[in-house]
C-alpha cells in the first residue's frame, strides 16, 4: 500500500492531470511510496472515497481546481468524518489565493499554495518522519525548471491511448491581465530546451500524436518556439497535432516561416483577443495592439493552414454590448475557425475585483463563478449572451455548419443577426444543450425560411452539405423537396485530427 496517494477529480476522463505527473517526478526517494489514482466529477463521491481509503495512504495530496472545488471539499468532508488520521494535503489555483474562509481549506490539514513540485516532496518527508509543519499555509518557493524532473515518461500506456498528452516548454506570463491567474505567474521561465526535446522524442517514440502545450505564451521566445516548431516539423506525421496559445499580436517572420510549412489542420493556435475595446484594454492592464492582431490573423488564415481558435470575453468592466457586438463582428470579419465566447469570471487571486464597486460587477458564488450583471449589461441580457456563447459552440465552432452559419446574417452584422437566432432558438426549444444534431439542422432550416426570410430552394444545398459533413448521408425530410439528385463524394481528409478540427480541414 503507497504511503502518499496523489489524487484529483479532472473535468473529464480524457482531461488527465498533468500536475499530479510533476509531484511524482518530483518526489526523490519518496517516488517508490506514492500513487496517482485519478477521477473524474462525473463519478459518485462514495465511489471516490472508497477506492481511496481502499489505498489505506498516510498522505493524500489532492488537486483543487474550479472545475472540482464542490466535488473536492466533499471529499475531504467525507475523507475525515471516516479516516480522520489520513494527512489531506491541497494544491492547486483554487487554493493558492484567498484561503481564508474556505471550507476545504479549514477541512485539510496543510494548504500547499503556488508551484509545489519541491515543496510537497519537502512536506511529505516531515510529515512521515513525524515533524509536522507548524503552519496550515505552506507558500512555495517559485521552482526554476533547471531543478524539475519533467514527468513526461509517467504517462501511462492508457494516457497515450485514450487521453490527452499535455505538454509544456515555459511557465509564467509577462503581462498583467486581471481577469486571469497567469498575470500573477512572473517571471516566465523557460524549460531546459534539450531535455525537453528529448522527452518529446520518446513520446513520439511511444506514439504519442496530439501535443497540447499548457504555455501561456508559447510564441514569446522566438528561440524556444522556433526550436520546437523545428524539432516536430523534421518529425511530420499525418496523424501529428500540435496545440499552442499565442500572443496575438507577436508573429515575426522567424516564425512565419516555419508555421507556413506545416500542413492544413497540423497546428491550432489558441489566440486570446479577449477585447478590441482599447479602453476595456487599458482598464484591466491588457497590453495588446490591435492593428498587429488583426494583420498576424489575416496573414495566418490567408497563408497557412494553422486552425486559428480565438478567444472574446463578455461583461469586462468598461464593455457594454454594444462594444462586445462591434469586437464580435471584427473577429468573425478575421476568419479564424473558431470563436470562443467565454463569460468573466471571478477567479481567487486575480484584481478584476478592484473594480467591483466602480462597475458593480456581480458574480455567482458558485464555480465556476461567472459574471451575472453589471452597470452595462443587466442579468436578463448577460443571460442572453451566455446563451449565444453556446449556440454559437454548438452551430459555428463544432463544424457542422460551416456554409450554413453565414447565412445566418448575410450583409448584416453577425454579432445582432446570431443574437437574434440564438434567441429565437431559445424561445422555440427552452434548451440550450440536449439538442440532437439532426433537430439542430432542421430548426436552422426552420428559422432561415420563416425568420430570415430566405427561399427555401437557395438554402437547402448548404444545409445539405453541412449535413453530410459529419458522414451522414440519410436525406432529412426536411429538404427533401428541395434535394433531388445524390451528392458527389466529398473529399474528405483522412488525417485523424480531433474531429472538430477535421470537420473545418475539410471544408478548407
Amino acid at each position: 500500500m503507497p504511503d502518499i496517494v496523489l489524487t484529483t477529480l479532472n473535468a473529464k476522463y480524457a482531461h488527465c492531470a498533468f500536475g499530479l505527473r510533476y509531484l511524482l517526478a518530483n518526489l526523490g526517494p519518496l517516488q517508490a511510496r506514492a500513487t496517482i489514482v485519478e477521477f473524474e466529477i462525473s463519478q459518485r463521491p462514495i465511489d471516490i472515497l472508497e477506492t481511496l481509503l481502499a489505498q489505506n495512504p498516510r498522505i493524500i495530496g489532492l488537486g483543487v481546481y474550479i472545475w472540482n472545488i464542490d466535488q473536492a471539499t466533499r471529499l475531504v468532508s467525507d475523507i475525515k468524518r471516516v479516516r480522520p488520521d489520513i494527512i489531506i494535503i491541497l494544491g492547486g489555483p483554487e487554493v493558492s489565493y484567498e484561503t481564508d474562509g474556505q471550507p476545504i481549506v479549514e477541512l485539510a490539514d496543510y494548504v500547499i499554495t503556488g508551484e509545489a513540485d519541491l515543496t510537497f516532496p519537502r512536506v511529505c518527508e516531515q510529515i512521515l518522519s513525524g515533524l509536522r509543519p507548524a503552519e496550515k499555509i505552506i507558500p512555495a518557493e517559485l521552482p526554476q525548471f533547471s531543478k524539475l524532473a519533467l514527468p513526461y515518461d509517467l504517462y501511462t500506456d492508457e494516457d497515450i491511448a485514450q487521453r490527452v498528452i499535455y505538454v509544456e516548454a515555459s511557465r509564467g506570463c509577462p503581462f498583467t491581465c486581471e481577469f486571469c491567474l497567469s498575470a500573477l505567474d512572473i517571471p516566465v521561465r523557460q524549460t531546459g530546451l534539450e531535455d525537453f526535446l528529448l522527452a518529446m522524442d520518446r513520446l513520439l517514440a511511444r506514439g504519442v500524436r496530439q501535443f497540447k502545450f499548457v504555455d501561456r505564451t508559447f510564441n514569446l521566445n522566438l528561440h524556444v518556439g522556433r526550436s520546437i516548431l523545428d524539432f516536430f516539423l523534421a518529425r511530420l506525421h499525418p496523424d501529428l497535432f500540435l496545440h499552442f496559445e499565442m500572443i496575438p499580436d507577436r508573429l515575426p517572420e522567424q516564425l512565419r516561416e516555419i508555421i507556413a510549412r506545416f500542413p492544413p489542420g497540423m497546428l491550432q493556435f489558441e489566440v486570446g483577443i479577449q477585447t478590441f475595446n482599447e479602453e476595456v484594454c487599458d482598464l484591466i492592464s491588457r497590453r495588446q495592439d490591435n492593428a498587429k492582431v488583426v494583420t498576424n490573423l489575416n496573414w495566418l488564415r490567408e497563408h497557412t493552414g494553422v486552425h486559428v481558435h480565438a478567444d472574446l470575453i463578455v461583461g469586462l468592466p468598461g464593455e457594454d454590448i454594444s462594444s462586445f457586438g462591434v469586437g464580435f463582428d471584427r473577429l468573425v470579419g478575421l476568419h479564424p475557425q473558431e470563436i470562443q465566447i467565454g463569460m468573466l469570471k471571478r477567479l481567487r487571486g486575480t484584481p478584476i475585483i478592484r473594480h467591483d464597486d466602480q462597475w458593480q460587477l456581480k458574480y455567482s458564488s458558485y464555480s465556476p463563478y461567472e459574471i451575472l450583471a453589471n452597470s452595462l449589461i443587466d442579468f436578463d441580457t448577460m443571460q442572453r449572451l451566455r446563451r449565444l456563447s453556446r449556440y454559437w459552440d454548438l452551430v459555428a465552432n463544432s463544424g457542422n455548419f460551416i456554409e450554413s452559419t453565414p447565412l445566418i446574417w448575410g450583409e448584416e452584422s453577425p454579432f445582432w443577426s446570431f443574437l437574434r437566432w440564438s434567441d429565437w432558438l431559445f424561445a422555440t426549444t427552452q434548451r440550450t444543450n440536449g439538442i440532437a444534431l439532426t433537430q439542430l439542422s432542421e430548426l436552422l432550416f426552420r428559422y432561415l425560411t420563416e425568420v430570415a426570410g430566405h427561399h427555401p430552394a437557395t438554402i437547402a444545398m448548404p444545409l445539405w452539405r453541412d449535413y453530410q459533413r459529419g458522414g451522414r448521408n440519410d436525406r432529412p425530410q426536411y429538404l427533401r423537396d428541395y434535394i433531388h439528385e445524390p451528392m458527389p463524394p466529398r473529399n474528405v481528409t483522412p488525417r485523424s485530427l480531433p474531429k472538430r478540427q477535421a470537420r473545418h480541414v475539410d471544408q478548407a
